[in-house]
């Protein structure tokens, strides 16, 4: 297990970050310059936080207390590291780049064959690394961190600079192999499909604080704060007040219009941040009736632009009666969909909101 709680300045940036990771794959996901790396780096020795502690399975790695420091050097952490740009060595082999910080015995070169195996990398010992793919170099950077055998493994964007297919058959290895190892694995994206893709939990870095951390699906079904929705991607995020409150549901007032959120405790007449995925918006056909499914907050408006994404069409719709200068409201719709209404900018639009798909925050 990994824990730490752990404060650090760099300049004017603050980073004040505590969380624990049992044997499982870690997401910290945020923005560029949300401090990351710079976790990474404290918790694998590169950089001394300014205060606090890390622990790795019960060794207290570095602590500052009471004006004391106890810091274990690097090179004796036992924490593996992949870098974002592999970092390998273009004089070395692919078996020399594996081989390279592990300890030297006679059982090396058969540790590092059976590495080589292990990665799907048997037939590319004797390359150099500038004849590999990108997929193959991360691989050799991957097989060089756990040739170690790190109590910890460190992972800085490591499948970003990847096309799709070969990301996806990476992120896959990766889960299974974190599930053989049995290791805690810290893993840093601002990519969401890559975060979900390895992620047993999720934290949520913003600038320098850490915002949020759960679950995958409890933290992108109930963000705690607008930033850790937008940072999700829900740009659906709203000023409102509470209307009313009853066992059926939590009535909001957002400008003229009225909308029923799931019940929670709160006073009638306050304020209220709340979001909305744009997959629980759902486009109404004008010539069919209401099915119980899309019969909460029935609202109209009108489309102000649309954009194609992929099999999919990203509706921005101005709500009637939201208010003068409200947001859009982003509504997903099927492209197939959206050709068969025949929608453009400018047309009228009915649309229904899940009750369960509006989260006060």
């Amino acid at each position: 297990m990994l824990e730490l709680s752990i404060e650090h300045d760099l300049g004017e940036f603050h980073l004040r970050v505590a969380f624990r990771v049992d044997d499982e794959i870690l997401v910290l996901f945020g923005a560029s310059g949300s401090g990351k790396t710079t976790t990474l780096q404290c918790i694998a020795g590169l950089q001394t936080p300014r205060r606090g502690f890390i622990r790795l399975n019960g060794e207290t790695l570095f602590e500052m207390k009471e004006g004391r420091r106890h810091a274990v050097p690097a090179h004796r952490r036992r924490i593996g590291y992949v870098f974002q740009e592999y970092a390998l060595f273009p004089h070395l082999t692919v078996a020399g780049n594996v081989a390279f910080g592990a300890r030297r015995d006679a059982a090396l070169d058969g540790r590092v064959r059976a590495m080589l195996k292990r990665m799907r990398l048997e037939e590319l010992g004797d390359r150099a690394p500038h004849q590999l793919s990108g997929g193959q170099q991360q691989r050799v950077a991957i097989a060089r961190a756990l040739l170690t055998e790190p109590r910890a493994l460190l992972m800085d964007e490591p499948f970003s600079a990847l096309d799709h297919a070969v990301r996806q058959r990476l992120q896959e290895e990766l889960v299974a192999l974190q599930r053989e190892l049995r290791i805690p694995v810290v893993y840093v994206t601002h990519n969401i499909e890559d975060a979900f893709a390895v992620g047993s939990r999720l934290a949520i870095l913003h600038e320098g604080t850490l915002e949020q951390a759960g679950t995958c699906e409890e933290v992108f079904r109930r963000p705690w704060t607008a930033n850790v929705a937008r940072l999700l991607g829900t740009q659906n995020v709203f000023e409102g007040r509470v209307a009313s409150v009853s066992a059926e549901g939590l009535t909001l007032a957002w400008g003229g219009a009225r909308l029923v959120a799931p019940p929670r405790s709160a006073e009638p007449g306050r304020a209220v941040t709340f979001c909305i995925r744009p997959e629980e918006v759902k486009v109404l056909y004008p010539d069919r009736p209401l099915s119980p499914a899309v019969q909460d907050n029935v609202l109209s408006g009108r489309i102000a632009r649309n954009d194609l994404r992929g099999g999919t069409r990203l509706l921005l719709v101005q709500v009637g009666g939201a208010g003068a200068g409200a947001p859009a409201l982003e509504v997903r719709f099927p492209a197939r969909a959206y050709r068969t209404l025949a929608l453009a900018p400018g047309d009228p639009v009915r649309f229904s909101i899940r009750r369960e798909g509006i989260h006060v925050i």
